[in-house]
């Protein structure tokens, strides 16, 4: 059905960018293209992608959703918890607030979410804008409310709240309507001046036909929400009717490039649909725990939900990610330790 292949593109489209920017996070334009030239496929391990912080953190919400579609303060908790228990099987690459939220939430410390603007929020956002596409209300009371579990600066609860607005018109919107439309839409949310103006930047970057290493210059790249979300919408916008070309525009620009890609990856599945995303590299992702096989288990179940009709959500087996995790721990540490060699 066309709910499930969109719910599904935007999980799918938030893997594909996360794992296809990974081995690149935090490296400039100029050592990407050096090392690896255009990102368009996997570095980490071979040619399999992997998973991070991004995909996960967007599978748990998308499971929370599905355990209480209808109830917001119940949805909240069980996301909470599920992230709690996540954190303790040493995720790699976790944002720093989200580190943070997730030590209060250990300790019982309530409100959890911290006061920072970092883009942890908005990179899980996309999946609560596809399921409540039509539902506006909803939308805003559930995204607002998963936000604020582990960030809660204006700013970045604003972000996400934005790439949820922007997914849902990207898949409530007919088939073959512009990015731009979708774009114009989401816009009317943001009320904070400073996110608003770096989102009109963008724009008008992408409509005049600006390059990426203009728009990176002008938007920045980083994990900063006012950095990041913007950029990403340039992606989306100019480059947006060719998912992998705008990845590959997007995380060649450098900086948080795994998180960049996956809101754009989020976006760009909402519009497209699963379908249209390149089979080959999201059938090359391991496919263990927050795998495609898991990802479109939960999306099949949320488009069930949608129609009314009750379905377990999915879960992922704890040992199995934490084995995974500190399997990877070393190819993680010797990228991190490669960037400091100068050639």
């Amino acid at each position: 059905m066309a709910e499930e292949d969109r719910i599904a593109g935007a999980l799918l489209g938030t893997a594909l960018g996360d794992a296809l920017g990974l081995a690149a996070e935090g490296m400039s334009a100029r050592s990407i293209a050096r090392r690896f030239g255009r990102v368009e496929r996997f570095h980490l391990l071979g040619r399999t992608g992997f998973v991070s912080d991004d995909t996960e953190q967007s599978a748990l919400v998308a499971q929370s959703l599905a355990r209480h579609p209808d109830d917001v303060e119940r949805c909240v908790r069980a996301f909470r918890r599920s992230l709690l228990g996540w954190f303790a099987r040493l995720p790699w690459g976790v944002g720093l607030g989200t580190v943070r939220a997730c030590v209060r939430i250990g300790l019982g410390m309530r409100p959890s979410g911290v006061m920072s603007a970092g883009n942890g929020a908005a990179m899980r956002a996309a999946v609560v804008g596809c399921f409540f596409d039509a539902r506006p209300i909803e939308r805003e009371r559930f995204g607002r409310a998963l936000a604020e579990v582990t960030h809660r600066d204006p700013r970045a609860v604003e972000g996400a709240l934005y790439v949820a607005e922007l997914a849902a018109a990207c898949a409530d919107l007919p088939p073959g309507t512009p990015a731009e439309a979708c774009q114009e839409r989401a816009r009317r949310i943001v009320t904070v001046p400073a996110l608003g103006e770096a989102l009109d930047r963008a724009r008008d970057l992408a409509l005049r036909g600006a390059s990426t290493a203009e728009a990176a210059a002008a938007c920045g790249t980083s994990g900063f929400v006012v950095h990041s979300v913007p950029f990403a919408t340039f992606g989306l916008l100019r480059h947006g009717s060719d998912p992998l070309h705008a990845l590959a525009e997007v995380i060649g620009a450098g900086g948080d490039t795994d998180s960049n890609a996956a809101i754009l990856g989020a976006w760009l599945g909402a519009l497209h649909g699963a379908s249209a995303l390149p089979a080959a590299l999201i059938g090359a992702i391991h496919d263990g725990p927050f795998g495609p096989t898991h990802l479109r288990a939960l999306a099949r179940s949320l488009a069930r939900i949608r129609g009314g009709e009750p379905t377990p959500a999915p879960d992922y087996s704890p040992a199995l990610a934490l084995a995974r995790n500190l399997a990877l721990y070393p190819v993680v540490i010797g990228h991190g330790l490669r960037r400091i060699v100068p050639f």
